[in-house]
């Protein structure tokens, strides 16, 4: 399998994840305060929304590269 073929595949699998779910979210932690030994951790959730129009146009150059550009 050509590194193509694979770049296809992971730009149509990324541009479903993308529709289906609409974005990801993740937790970050950052130290608060600081007081000797002591820390105060913070947990922070951010929200990544992934635009509807970026997920359909990696499903779509998938498709073109992996059905376009794969005839010889």
């Amino acid at each position: 399998m050509n590194p193509m073929k694979l770049v296809a595949i992971a730009l149509i699998v990324a541009g479903s994840l993308g529709l289906a779910y609409g974005g990801f979210s993740y937790t970050k932690e950052t130290t608060g305060m600081k007081l000797g030994p002591i820390e105060l951790k913070v947990e922070e959730k951010k929200n990544v929304d992934v635009p509807l129009i970026v997920s359909a146009a990696a499903v779509a150059l998938g498709v073109f590269m992996l059905v376009g550009l794969g005839r010889k």
